[in-house]
């Protein structure tokens, strides 16, 4: 991981998606979650991904007893994260922090981060003192790395990894094939890992769009000669690359779990893995799949700041994912992630951004097939 000098399996369980009884996304249907766990352990995953906010709060607790009830805390990695939401003073950082170890019965975490740095929860982390409030912590013992998961701009991402430089032990940022160049990309991959950090990716899948089979790339699957799936194929495609450190996975079933095991536990989960082949077929799949986009919107982020705070671009990539990948449960889910106010239907159909698109895109139309889809 970086210059830490610690070794972490090349697949770490991010315990955010574990199964849910009864349509509640908080009950964790804890004996299946269990086994799950102690499958991945057993064999050789070593890093836990776990957060405040997972589960409605029980996922912290729940990972806590596992390992506590099956003696293997000092088997694994422990990672979680400081909500800056939630950062109204530098006292909250305390008290989150403590809650959270004993959440996870554990006097220290492993690999701590500050999390979903953008703008917004960045103005949190300096007045609240959390650079120096971690440092403190490491000093102290009660944190043995930190770092921070990222979901912005590229620009943003450069700014935060400087502001504490070779303070940082390792970043998380969201990167799969489809995704080089989304917030953080292959650019922020390389900048961080070419100043030590450790990088670990989430969202290898892109939220699960990846992990389908998709009828217009069958025949490209076909030619390539390999029997992968395209789990595999998205797996394989990021453990190629020497600069990642680790790739975490949110598994649902003991399935998944097995699957992604076998990849990585295989020539699969090492750095050149690929051919030059193989890489050409990826190229060839995100074409098709990029060719599939109906808003032919490239991120430029000219129609940027909107005067009544519609993220029209991010709203776009929501509803092209839907039409590219034929699920549209997941684009409602990544939906709900925008903040009321700053939604399709909050368009005043006022034309600035109309003016200003150099594709020309007729983005009020657009918002509002947008938000009909998008907004249940």
């Amino acid at each position: 991981m970086g210059r830490t000098g610690v070794e972490v399996s090349a697949l770490g369980f991010g315990c955010m998606r574990f199964p849910t009884k009864g349509g509640d996304s908080s009950r964790i249907d804890e004996a299946q979650a269990e086994r799950m766990l102690l499958y991945a352990i057993e064999h050789g995953v070593n890093y836990l991904d776990t957060a405040w906010p997972y589960h409605g709060g029980r996922s912290e607790p729940f990972v806590g007893n596992v390992l506590e009830r099956h003696g293997l805390r000092d088997r694994v990695f422990l990672a979680t994260k400081m909500p800056m939401w939630e950062v109204k003073t530098g006292a909250d950082l305390d008290r989150i922090f403590d809650e959270q170890r004993r959440r996870l019965r554990t006097d220290y975490v492993d690999f701590y981060l500050l999390h979903s740095l953008n703008k917004e929860n960045w103005k949190r982390v300096e007045a609240s003192g959390a650079l120096e409030w971690l440092q403190r912590k490491k000093e102290e013992g009660a944190i043995r790395f930190i770092g921070f998961s990222f979901h912005d701009e590229i620009s943003e991402f450069k700014r935060y990894v400087d502001a504490l430089g070779e303070g940082w032990d390792f970043c998380q940022i969201q990167y799969n094939y489809m995704n080089e160049h989304e917030q953080a990309g292959t650019e922020g991959l390389n900048y961080a890992a070419e100043r030590g950090l450790g990088v670990v990716v989430m969202e290898p899948l892109l939220g699960g769009y990846l992990a389908g089979r998709i009828p217009r790339l069958e025949p490209v699957w076909a030619q390539s000669g390999r029997s992968w799936s395209p789990v595999e194929w998205a797996l394989r495609w990021l453990w190629n690359n020497p600069k990642i450190s680790l790739v975490l996975s949110g598994m649902s079933t003991l399935e998944q779990v097995e699957e992604n095991v076998r990849i990585a536990s295989t020539e699969g989960g090492a750095p050149g893995n690929l051919s030059s082949g193989d890489l050409e077929v990826i190229v060839r799949v995100r074409e098709v799949l990029e060719s599939s986009k109906v808003i032919p919107c490239t991120s430029c982020n000219y129609c940027q700041p909107c005067p009544h705070d519609v993220e029209i671009p991010r709203i776009f990539k929501i509803y092209n994912d839907a039409e590219i990948f034929g699920n549209v449960g997941n684009a409602r889910g990544a939906y709900r992630w925008i903040p009321e106010g700053h939604r399709a239907s909050d368009c005043v159909a006022c034309g600035e951004c109309e003016t200003k698109c150099p594709q020309q895109i007729e983005i009020i139309d657009w918002l509002k097939k947008a938000g009909e889809l998008l907004e249940v």
